[in-house]
């Protein structure tokens, strides 16, 4: 069998690996995922230097185009494959997708993050939890889904009524703060609750989340 012609680095419980894995699986195109082992800093190699002078993932090979940030990779695999996501209807779409992508860069994903990364990856990392940075960021986050819900009043997805990657880019984190004792934050907002319940729902979405299992997280790093 011929080798897929695009291969995704890195490891998949990442959010920021598992958006671009979001993408590929949208899409339904052959890929290969190419696991790297972060205890033993694959990422810092020089084969992988060479792929991403930065030294992060994930990274994207397309035949020859090779790309890292995985919002690029996700604008770039739709752009491709499935420009719809991308908002291609309309000059005004593309606009409001890429506001709404911001928005999840910049509001949402640096609170939500930094949630998870407290509650569920903290001893991942070998340390206490910091429940003062958790109150602090869920108060950020308080007030960033009651915008979502306002939004999410009006229309259907963020970017109007069509599904675009300004919602799918939101999985991955959110996949993670729903397994959270703060997931009431979005069950409190009915509009923000349906939403994330139709992306949960999705084919590929359920795929991707079983690349996200903490469980499978934890015995790759006892045999790291």
């Amino acid at each position: 069998m011929a080798t897929p012609a695009v291969k995704l680095y890195g490891w998949a419980i990442s959010p920021v690996v598992s958006r671009a894995l979001l993408a590929l699986e949208e899409v339904g195109i052959d890929y290969e995922l190419v696991p790297m082992n972060r205890q033993a800093g694959d990422q810092h190699r020089p084969e992988h230097l060479a792929r991403n002078p930065f030294g992060k993932v994930p990274v994207l090979e397309d035949g020859d185009l090779t790309l890292f940030e995985s919002r690029a990779i996700a604008r770039h695999v739709l752009r491709k494959h499935k420009p719809e996501l991308l908002g291609s209807g309309s000059l005004e779409q593309a606009a409001m997708v890429d506001v709404w992508l911001e928005v999840e860069a910049h509001q949402l994903s640096p609170a939500a993050i930094a949630i998870v990364v407290e509650c569920i990856f903290a001893s991942f990392l070998g340390r206490e939890r910091n429940q003062a940075a958790v109150d602090e960021n869920v108060e950020k986050l308080k007030k960033v889904l009651e915008v979502y819900e306002a939004r999410l009043s009006q229309s259907r997805y963020l970017a109007g009524d069509f599904l675009s990657l300004a919602d799918l880019s939101h999985f991955t984190i959110m996949h993670y703060f729903m397994d959270t004792e703060y997931a009431t934050l979005v069950g409190a907002l009915p509009h923000v609750s349906a939403w994330w319940q139709g992306l949960a729902a999705r084919p590929a979405a359920k795929k991707v989340a079983e690349f996200m299992s903490v469980g499978a997280a934890e015995a790759s790093k006892k045999q790291e």
